[in-house]
Order: C-alpha cells, then structure tokens, then sequence
C-alpha cells in the first residue's frame, strides 16, 4: 500500500488564543522541600545501615539520625502542603496498587517505624543503656536500621513515580529517567551528609556512596534532557535551568572532593556540603521545570501529535506488510 501524501503541510502548532491547555499545579516549594527530604532519609538509612555492618559507629550515628530528622522534615512538609494532618492518615485507610501516592504512604509507613527506632537507639542516654529498656532497644536497633534500608530504595524513587504519572508533560514524558535520577540524587545526599558530620576516618563509604549517587544522577540527568525532544526545552531553560545547571555544578564538585580531598577535614565537609546543595537543587529544579511545562500548550499538543503520527505510521506499516 502506497504511503500517505500530504496535499498540503503539516499545520504547525498554535494554541487556542495563547491559552495554556492543563492547570499549573497548585503546589508550591514545601513538595519541593519533601522531595529532597525524602530522598536525603532514605540515602542516609542505607548508609546508616551498612555503617552499622562494618562497625563504624559514628557514621553510623550520624547517619541514623540525619535518617530521621529528614524523615520528620519530609513528613512536616508533606502535611503542610495536604493541609490537614488528617489526611495522611486518611490515605492509609486502602492500599491500590496502581496509585502511587497509595503505594508511596504504605512506604512510608513501613519505613518510618524502623528508622526512628534505630534513631532512638542512637539517642539513647548513656546512663539508660545498661537498664532493660536500653538493652532492648540496643538489641532492635538493628533490625530495625536493615528493615529501614531495605525499603528506603522504594522511598528515595517513588516520588518519581508519584509525579510522572501526572498530566505534567514535563514529569510525564520523562517517566523512563526521573527515578533515576532521584535514586542517585538521594544516594548522593546521603553520602554528603555523612562526609559533612561524620569522621574522615570514618568516611570511605560515604564518599563511595556520594560518588556513585552523583555519577548516576548526572548521567540520567543529560540522558533525560537529550531524549524528551521539545519536552526537555523545560529542562534546559528558565529557571529549572539555572537550578538544574547549579546543581550539576555542585554535584560534581563535590564527587570529585570526595575523590581528591584525603584526610582533610574542612575538604571533605565542604564537598558534602556541596552535595547535598546540589541535590537540593535538583529536586528544585524538576519541580520548576513541571510547572513550567504546564504553562506552554505545546509542551502538552506536540508530543501527542508526535505519538498519534507513530500510531499512524504503524498502522500503514502493517497494512503493508500484510498486502
């Protein structure tokens, strides 16, 4: 069957009188804010529990709790924005698989309890320890820190999921990468943090973990941008741009003072410090760019023409081969 010829070209875009065609979202920095605190817990339960497997007590210490404060940050943000407190507890009442704001509460759920357990231990008073109460908790600590890292991986990307299954074009088209790029922002903030307040003798394995966090989240962050097509135009303009360019900035500054800063301590904590700013940043970054991709309607019709027209040459494409 002989392809389709146009009479005429292909219009080009325009909206209707410049009107954007999807509402911006509502929320504002504290999902932002949660979106880095989140991913900052869940890097540093991992790292609190490996810490705690090879006998480094004081990363594991801090660790712990930078876990929990961020945990309790991120909560603190999630409930502002919802508005009522109420409300958090209200998503507990279902688990539906296919939501994954549903599927993200039950993370939570699970991973709070672990985590503050272990931060409790760690807090313990020195005097409390030898009672019964000190020793019981000393016992579970453990637990408890492996239960947390063993579902912090679920709660470092599922906010990625969370936002590309909205009708943001900008979350939505880069489903493929965004939970890359939150795994190892979160692996790399949590490693920050560890080199910022732990030791440098303790430190290796944040360094590790903060240089393999940024390397994938710099890789996953150029891969995105390269492959959304016009999409990745609210990635590489503007503001998320500005945010998302500082980020790559201290993210790597600080990977590479992780590499080359030895036994000094100011170095080390300055290259954490950058780490977890670049983070912060990314996080930033992607929330702009979602709402500035709600703003521009051809960020919503081009990429639905584009996939109507790969429909369509399917379509042809069999018939073809079926004739």
């Amino acid at each position: 069957m002989p392809r389709e010829h146009l009479a005429v070209p292909r219009a080009e875009f325009r909206s209707y009188y410049g009107r954007q065609i999807l509402k911006t979202p509502v929320w504002n920095w504290m999902i932002a804010a949660y979106l880095f605190s989140g991913g900052l817990s869940a890097g540093s339960a991992l790292l609190a529990a490996g810490a705690d497997l090879t006998g480094r007590t004081q990363l594991r210490t801090v660790s712990r709790l930078g876990a929990l404060v961020s945990l309790l940050a991120s909560m603190y943000f999630l409930i502002g924005d919802l508005g009522r407190p109420e409300r958090f507890h209200h998503m507990l009442r279902v688990a539906k698989p296919s939501s994954p704001m549903s599927m993200g509460t039950w993370m939570l759920g699970a991973y709070g309890p672990g985590a503050g357990l272990a931060a409790m231990a760690e807090l313990m008073p020195r005097r409390l320890r030898g009672t019964r109460l000190g020793r019981l908790l000393g016992w579970a600590a453990r637990p408890a820190g492996l239960e947390a890292a063993a579902v912090a991986p679920g709660v470092a990307s599922y906010t990625a999921v969370l936002l590309s299954q909205t009708a943001v074009p900008a979350w939505h088209e880069a489903h493929p990468y965004l939970p890359f790029v939150f795994t190892g922002s979160a692996a790399a903030s949590g490693g920050g943090f560890g080199m910022l307040l732990a030791p440098v003798s303790e430190s290796g394995p944040a360094r590790r973990m903060a240089v393999a966090g940024a390397a994938l989240e710099v890789a996953a962050s150029r891969t995105m941008e390269r492959r959304l097509g016009i999409v990745g135009e609210a990635y590489t303009t503007g503001r998320p741009h500005t945010l998302r360019l500082w980020s790559e900035i201290l993210t790597v500054g600080g990977a590479v003072g992780a590499v080359v800063s030895g036994r000094r301590r100011c170095a080390v904590a300055a290259s954490g410090a950058a780490l977890l700013a670049g983070s912060a940043l990314q996080r930033f970054g992607v929330f702009e760019a979602g709402v500035a991709s709600t703003k521009d309607p051809k960020y919503v019709v081009v990429p639905q023409r584009q996939r109507a027209d790969a429909r369509r040459e399917m379509t042809f494409s069999g018939r073809s081969e079926v004739n």
